[in-house]
């Protein structure tokens, strides 16, 4: 796996546009290694192979424009979505509570979907089927994007520096940094959410 993430960020200046396509697209289809991409080739700037800046650019960049997709096709979706989520007494008390929750704390819940795979994509239509304003969701997501670009460049470009001299061992470590910090990320939401439903 290592070596294969290795080939492909390769070093050449396609990684960038290959970087920015799969951050763009994988709000979409959470199936797609956007982050281990991400974590590999900024471990791979470590040894100059790629500029470490261009690498986070890109990223953010990707993330930014996918959670605009998204947000947009739940805008389109609004009218047929809400009447299958409204179609049900249940439906809609859990619909006025996601709402609720939007409107409260839209800025935490879109910056921390960033970094749950499948939650980053129902959270980014669900703000677009929910009409939150374009303009607030912007200002969230410009700042969640930026964020998840910076920790997956970090955690590569620190995990390369070590093993500056083995890529593959660099992406490895990069990787492993990367599933631990997510770990911790997914327990401490948890256990927030626990507190706060006891409260």
């Amino acid at each position: 796996m290592f070596e294969s993430l290795v080939d492909l960020a390769s070093g050449s200046a396609w990684t960038y546009a290959l970087v920015f396509a799969l951050a763009t697209l994988d709000v979409l289809a959470p199936i797609l290694p956007s982050e281990s991409l991400v974590v590999a080739a900024a471990a791979l700037s470590a040894s100059g192979r790629l500029n470490v800046v261009m690498v986070a650019v890109a990223a953010a960049a990707g993330a930014f424009l996918g959670d605009n997709l998204a947000f947009l096709c739940g805008r389109m979706l609004d009218t047929r979505m809400r009447r299958w989520l409204e179609a049900t007494p249940r439906r809609r008390e859990r619909l006025r509570w996601v709402e609720q929750q939007l409107d409260r704390r839209g800025g935490t819940i879109i910056v921390g979907s960033r970094f749950v795979p499948g939650g980053r994509t129902a959270t980014m239509l669900g703000a677009g089927v929910l009409e939150m304003p374009w303009r607030r969701f912007v200002a969230f997501d410009l700042a969640a994007a930026i964020i998840w670009a910076f920790y997956g460049t970090a955690i590569g470009y620190f995990g390369g520096t070590a093993f500056e001299d083995e890529p593959v061992v660099g992406v490895g470590l990069a990787l492993a940094l990367a599933l631990v910090a997510g770990a911790a990320i997914e327990a401490g939401r948890r256990l927030v959410a626990r507190a706060r439903s006891r409260g």
